[in-house]
């Protein structure tokens, strides 16, 4: 069991109206001087996250938080330290940021900040920003024609996972191959889940690996420019996941789903716990639907992840 200290931390990312975020780098004088981070700091005995997050913001920018929502938390070592990190949204707020602490910030999208030195810690939570709250998964049954006339019902930006566990490789290949500009034409990314190179030769969004076929990998199998998600129903697959640099994980059942009935699910608490504080966004799975997205944000996860929720019965 480490001995080193273990400091909480709340953490801001500010979001314009023009979807831009807003990144601060350390000054001169403080750990790790010049590095650029996500504003924010310790959280005092006493405090919650929100509290700490408010006050930390209005003391370093001068800004009042109007509205926030958690995004990601979890555990970062340093030599000398363990850092738990609670990042929250921040899109509404009262006055405009200022230096209040002789920091340089700036204002840049989510993609345009790899000229900085950024902290290791900002990684993850570039991750979770650039991933929607909603992946949806085929019914595993579905035809080209009905996936072809419910595209343009689901909420556009959400990931979209073609699982289709029985129907043969080559099939399974043509119909991605058909469905993928009509997916990117309703604004969704397309990711496969059969042999992670037919990714690449379709020039689809991403690959999604069962808790299965995550164990014959021992490390990322596609591209960085690519999504790399996978299917995990425990804490140590969890883990498992972060080492083969997973972009995101997919865990449940939350609750009891049709496609396994009388099978109870982890419940809240459950995900929570399993979840744990691995930097790797979670999707929660099971049960659910966009009426639990409040419910999965308070309890750790990315969002939700379903079937039924997303096409008509």
């Amino acid at each position: 069991m480490s001995t080193l200290p273990l400091i909480p931390v709340a953490c801001g990312v500010l979001i314009d109206g023009d979807g831009r975020l807003l990144i601060a780098q350390r000054p001169v004088g403080k750990i790790a001087a010049g590095k650029w981070e996500f504003p924010g700091g310790k959280i005092e005995p006493g405090e919650t996250t929100l509290e700490a997050l408010s006050r930390e913001l209005h003391e370093e920018l001068g800004v009042i938080v109007r509205r926030a929502r958690p995004l990601l938390r979890f555990r970062h070592d340093y030599r000398d330290r363990h850092v738990l990190l609670d990042t929250w949204c921040v899109d509404d707020w009262d006055g405009e940021p200022a230096s209040r602490e002789q920091q340089a910030f700036a204002w840049r999208a989510v993609d345009d900040l790899a000229d900085l030195d950024l902290l290791p810690t900002v990684a993850p939570i570039i991750k979770a920003l650039r991933l929607p709250p909603l992946y949806v998964f085929t019914r595993p049954d579905a035809t080209l024609f009905e996936l072809l006339t419910g595209l343009t019902r689901l909420p556009r930006g959400a990931l979209l996972r073609l699982r289709l566990p029985s129907l043969p490789d080559r099939e399974y290949a043509a119909l991605a191959a058909s469905l993928l500009p009509a997916a990117r034409a309703a604004g969704l990314k397309l990711i496969l889940d059969r042999d992670p190179a037919l990714v690449a030769s379709l020039g689809a969004d991403g690959w999604h690996a069962t808790s299965a076929a995550l164990r014959r990998y021992g490390a990322r199998p596609i591209a960085a420019d690519r999504w790399f998600g996978c299917s995990v129903h425990t804490a140590d697959e969890l883990r498992a996941a972060q080492i083969v640099d997973a972009d995101f994980a997919v865990l449940g059942p939350v609750f009891e789903t049709a496609t396994h009935p009388g099978a109870s699910g982890i419940g809240w608490a459950g995900f929570a716990a399993q979840r744990g504080e691995v930097a790797l966004p979670v999707y929660a799975l099971g049960g659910l639907d966009q009426g639990d997205l409040g419910d999965a944000l308070r309890h750790g996860a990315q969002g939700i992840a379903a079937i039924s929720a997303f096409w008509p019965h």
